[in-house]
This record gives structure tokens, C-alpha cells and sequence, in this order.
């Protein structure tokens, strides 16, 4: 279906990185799929994705969230985000926080925006048993989140957290840290079954919409201290605008990853209509805030 007669969601996330460090086990976002059939290894190379970039800011994008696998293990993401920045594009990343150097935080500052760290839980018992640790096995501690939060807004960037809820951890509370933290939003993501990415493995995670909403309760309390940004399950299916590893448009609206045909070969013009995004469920979950207000 195409979108052309439909408007263009304004942010998109750039899933330029396969690899990955760590092993959580629910994700969403493996493109083992794609490694296996186009990319085999799970990149493009430095000037293909650069070229992405440009197409993605000519058709009218205002943010890019860079995203993996992990993409600081990208060694030109510099670069990219640079060319991002130079562009004109709001610039982020989403990381596990394992590769946040200072080196890293010093050296981007000047065209990185903001910095979502994905924390799912300060327990380490959880994060092992979800696979959010490095090579599955080594977690992050709750000090280490602490130094890496207190880094990132020294540096002048703006902090996000995103956190996967899911039978692991939809009990636990982050209460102190998130009032330690004080991110400008909190992303709450209900874990999400897609085929093809996560089905061998989903069936332990899933919780169910009461679940979910038991974990929004427990942190009613913390509204006065960052923007608290929910998804269900709904919310999150079609509500993105999303390129793959291999540089092409994907959608997740049944479910599964549809892509598009290689935005370098057909130009994000006509690639885009070839996927199927949600401008008013982008609204509805919150999809626009002041972005370029990142401190």
C-alpha cells in the first residue's frame, strides 16, 4: 500500500548495525533475516549508508535515531551522524550503553542530540535471564547506569531511556533510579512478537496488556520527573518509520518485517510507498515532542 497521499511521519529510525554485544533474547530487531539472505555481514559499507542518510533527510525527515544490533559498535557512526547533522536532521542513538565512552561522548557532542539507554532492569539476575548482558552473561551494573546517565547529561546531551517490559521485569520498579536519572522521556515498550525476529523465543517474555499496565502503576508516581511515553503492543505495530541493515524501508504493521525495495537503487521517494506506516498512530503514542530541545 502506498503512503504517498498520506503524511510523512517525521522521524525515523536507521537500524544500520546487525551486530550486536549483547543477547536479549525478545528482541525485535535481529535481521537475521537479512543477514542471512543479502547482507551477510549485517552492514552496509560506509559510503552506502552515508548515501542512505542523505536520501532519508531529501524526502523530509527531521530526526534520525541511529539504532542497531548496537551501532556504536559502527566505527564510521560518526560519520554518519555528522552527515545526519550537516543535513539538518535531529540526531540520536540507541544504545546499550556498553561502548558510552567519554572518548565517544567528547567526540560527537557537537552533532549528537540525544542518547536513549536501553535499560530494562537493575537487577542482574533479570538482565542475565533476558539476555540484556554482554555475550549473554555479563550484565551492567546499576552503578555503572548511574556513572554512564551522569556522563551523558555532562556532556550536554539530552537522556533517554527505553525500557522493555516483559515477564522479567514487569513486577520490578525502577522508581529511584529514574528519579536519579531524570531522563527527558522514558519509553515504556510492551515486548513485541514479530515473526521471523523473535518467535523462536517470545513465548517466555510476552506478557499480557494487564501486565503491562501493572508495571505503568507501579511507576505512576515519577510523571513529575521525566515525560513517560507507554506502548502497547497496538501502538507500537505501524506506528514507525524504519530502515533495515541492507538500506531499505520495513514495516512491522502485521506483525512481521515488510520491506521495501534498496532505497540506494529506487531513492526513498519511491521506496516509502512501498511500506506501510501510520501517521496518526505515530501521534497518538506519542511520536511528537520537542525534539530539538534535546538539554
Amino acid at each position: 500500500m502506498s503512503i504517498m497521499n498520506q503524511q510523512l511521519i517525521p522521524s525515523v529510525n536507521y537500524h544500520l548495525w546487525e551486530p550486536c554485544n549483547m543477547r536479549c533474547k525478545f528482541c525485535f530487531a535481529t535481521f537475521q533475516d537479512v543477514k542471512h539472505s543479502i547482507l551477510p555481514k549485517g552492514h552496509l559499507p560506509k559510503e552506502q549508508a552515508i548515501e542512505v542518510i542523505l536520501q532519508l533527510a531529501e524526502i523530509g525527515f527531521e530526526k534520525i535515531t541511529f539504532a542497531g544490533g548496537e551501532p556504536t559498535l559502527c566505527p564510521w557512526l560518526p560519520e554518519l551522524i555528522a552527515t545526519a547533522k550537516e543535513a539538518g536532521m535531529t540526531t540520536m542513538i540507541v544504545t546499550n550503553g556498553s561502548k558510552v565512552s567519554d572518548t565517544f561522548l567528547e567526540a560527537n557532542k557537537h552533532t549528537l542530540d540525544w542518547i536513549a539507554v536501553s535499560i530494562d532492569s537493575l537487577n542482574a539476575d533479570t538482565n542475565i535471564s533476558t539476555g540484556r548482558a554482554i555475550a549473554g552473561n555479563t550484565p551492567l551494573t546499576l552503578d555503572y547506569y548511574a556513572s554512564l546517565v551522569d556522563r551523558i547529561k555532562q556532556h550536554g546531551y539530552g537522556l533517554k531511556i527505553n525500557t522493555v517490559v516483559s515477564s522479567k521485569n514487569y513486577n520490578e520498579h525502577m522508581n529511584e533510579f529514574i528519579r536519579y536519572a531524570k531522563p527527558k522521556r522514558w519509553k515504556l515498550l510492551q515486548v513485541l512478537p514479530i515473526a521471523g525476529q523473535n518467535d523462536l523465543k517470545i513465548n517466555e517474555f510476552k506478557i499480557s496488556d494487564e501486565q503491562f499496565r501493572l508495571f505503568l502503576e507501579n511507576h505512576n508516581n515519577l510523571y513529575d520527573i521525566t515525560s513517560i511515553v507507554p506502548e502497547s503492543n497496538s501502538q507500537m505495530k505501524g506506528s514507525y518509520a524504519m530502515v533495515d541493515p541492507a538500506g531499505r524501508f520495513y514495516d512491522n504493521t502485521t506483525g512481521k518485517h515488510n520491506y521495501s525495495s534498496s532505497i540506494i537503487e529506487i531513492g526513498s521517494q519511491l521506496a516509502i510507498q512501498q511500506v506501510n506506516y501510520d501517521f496518526s498512530k505515530f501521534v497518538s503514542r506519542g511520536g511528537i515532542y520537542n525534539w530539538t530541545m534535546a538539554i
